[in-house]
């Protein structure tokens, strides 16, 4: 296939009767081969009925039934795995994304990008509950990550396969593929695309999703600075903290030698004991964690790094998948 569309599916009956037929309006016209991957992430309505009607009504819909309700995340991640083209495009089944921007996100992949990350610049959502809380989010996002994105959280995207091979999702990280993308060196774009008010069923998303949002930036930003040279993180906070215990006893030694406070009437001693325990455990962890990077590395079999090409006499060839691959 050239294209694959993959569409996570949670509780909507209602309106997928609508989606699918402007979905196939949008698709039929373009000369690539295409496939659609529904995944049923365990609706408890009418979803899963519908989406296994439509799939034997049209060879190019296929249908995932996950046992249970694991999350968007669980539901793309097996989407892509199912997926055979060489661009993967994941997209809401809510009806707010518009399918007729397919061709618009193929011709700017067209253009030599490796993800292009859609863009709801007019977006029609509820502005203090999702439209506020959004724009902060990917501006925190894009500060702790280093890649410039107006909206992490619109899920119309288009992969090249190769930079989302190999990619594991968890919790909440959909969102980041193109982080993960460009730490391998891909070339990575955003466009604005049209967003349209729901209309029909409920969102699923609220301000508490902002808590497991913002857990998975902590460790996606300890991923990627620190995954290969654990040590390298832990050991700062750890130096750093014994040298604040080392000033914070000075403090209390000078304290006692020039204004005649005793130890044992100041709370500082306790704080530089404590600050400096922290920092030695803080040590110990970076130990620990460099023997567990080692271990996941050696026995994968495979370097922590991805290689674009290799150049020869003969010429510029492609590495062997199982090389290039964490």
């Amino acid at each position: 296939m050239d294209i694959s569309v993959v569409i996570p599916v949670y509780n909507e009956a209602e309106g997928l009767p609508s989606f699918l037929a402007v979905l196939r309006h949008a698709l039929d016209p373009l000369p690539q081969s295409t496939e659609v991957i529904f995944v049923d992430d365990g609706s408890a309505d009418a979803s899963a009925a519908i989406l296994d009607e439509f799939a034997r009504a049209d060879s190019r819909l296929h249908v995932i039934r996950l046992r249970r309700n694991y999350g968007q995340t669980a539901a793309m991640m097996a989407g892509f795995l199912h997926a055979t083209g060489g661009v993967i495009i994941p997209m809401d089944a809510d009806g707010q994304n518009d399918p007729h921007d397919i061709p618009l996100l193929l011709a700017k992949l067209a253009e030599g990008y490796d993800v292009v990350s859609g863009w709801r610049r007019e977006r029609e959502d509820a502005a203090w509950s999702r439209v506020l809380p959004s724009r902060i989010a990917n501006g925190l996002i894009s500060r702790v990550m280093g890649v410039t994105l107006h909206d992490y959280g619109c899920t119309m995207k288009a992969y090249r396969r190769d930079v989302i091979e190999g990619v594991r999702l968890y919790g909440e990280m959909h969102r980041f593929i193109p982080v993960f993308a460009a730490w391998e060196g891909a070339r990575v774009t955003e466009l604005p695309v049209r967003h349209h008010p729901r209309r029909f069923g409920k969102s699923k998303y609220g301000l508490g999703r902002i808590i497991r949002v913002l857990l998975d930036l902590l460790t996606l930003f300890f991923i990627g600075r620190a995954l290969d040279r654990p040590m390298q993180f832990f050991g700062k906070i750890g130096a750093g903290a014994m040298l604040l215990s080392f000033l914070v006893l000075l403090w209390a030694l000078g304290l006692r030698a020039f204004s005649g406070v005793y130890l044992i009437q100041t709370p500082l001693p306790l704080l530089a004991a404590t600050v400096g325990l922290s920092g030695i455990l803080f040590l110990l962890l970076g130990v620990m964690a460099e023997i567990i990077s080692r271990t996941y590395f050696e026995a994968r079999g495979k370097a922590p790094y991805k290689i674009r090409s290799i150049t020869s006499q003969t010429g510029v060839t492609s590495p062997d998948a199982s090389l290039s691959r964490w």
